[in-house]
């Protein structure tokens, strides 16, 4: 197992977000995340990249502990994400987010930087073809110059994705990747998750589209009021007798 989640609990004050919640996502798989709203799956994904530290329980990240660890920390292992809420840099362009987002793995010389010498020149040069790539896969590569703030509402969504992928980190958390998209950018993202996995990347998604997840997830776990009622195929979840009752409603 890539990441390991262990008897995860966060509270606050006497509410207790997850009880004992644990998730396993496997090298090159994509894992989904579901349950009813306030089930505590952003959370798990805040406690996971650092942003909340853990009341009690394990993270594991390849066999290592990343429980507490600052997030810069836990980026700088291999973890990257996106938000629900859209966190780009509106006055930016979408290439020059994306360029953001490899910032882990570029050369780290401020002195080159500083004075544009010709190795500094060269690794912007690369920066840049490699962020064009990916905006190319998630089907902006005509709108790399054109600043964020005037992207629609999917659009930027999919450069949030582009980004979380410009340090190729062993482990994407998606937080509702699709949220505001028509149909055919919903198909659009789930070929770039397919591809991610394809390629020894892990995916753990969170996803209200339940079409979707069945579509690209290798296994799903299920959370409600902070604790895991199923986990396992897409199959087998979907016809879960508690799945049913707490968050598809119909049998699948």
């Amino acid at each position: 197992m890539l990441l390991s989640v262990e008897e995860l609990e966060r509270s606050f004050g006497g509410v207790r977000a997850l009880d004992g919640a644990a998730v396993q996502v496997a090298r090159g798989e994509v894992h989904g995340l579901i349950g009813p709203n306030g089930a505590g799956k952003t959370t798990l994904l805040n406690v996971v990249s650092g942003l909340f530290p853990p009341t009690r329980g394990r993270i594991l990240l390849g066999g290592d502990r990343i429980d507490g660890l600052p997030p810069h920390r836990i980026a700088s292992l291999g973890i990257t994400r996106t938000y629900q809420n859209i966190r780009l840099f509106p006055g930016l362009t979408a290439l020059e987010n994306v360029m953001v987002g490899a910032h882990l793995v570029r050369p780290g010389d401020t002195l080159r930087r500083m004075f544009f010498l010709p190795s500094a020149r060269a690794d912007e040069a690369r920066a840049r073809d490699a962020a064009l790539q990916l905006l190319s896969r998630v089907g902006l590569r005509e709108r790399a110059h054109d600043r964020v703030s005037g992207l629609s509402y999917g659009d930027q969504r999919r450069v949030e994705i582009a980004r979380a992928l410009a340090s190729s980190p062993r482990l994407v958390l998606l937080d509702e990747p699709t949220a505001g998209m028509n149909a055919a950018e919903v198909q659009a993202v789930a070929a770039v998750i397919r591809q991610v996995a394809t390629q020894g990347q892990s995916v753990l998604l969170v996803e209200h589209n339940v079409q979707l997840v069945m579509q690209v997830c290798d296994r799903i776990t299920v959370l409600n009021f902070g604790k895991v009622i199923a986990h396992g195929e897409p199959a087998y979840v979907a016809s879960h007798p508690e799945v049913i009752a707490a968050y598809l409603g119909t049998a699948a």
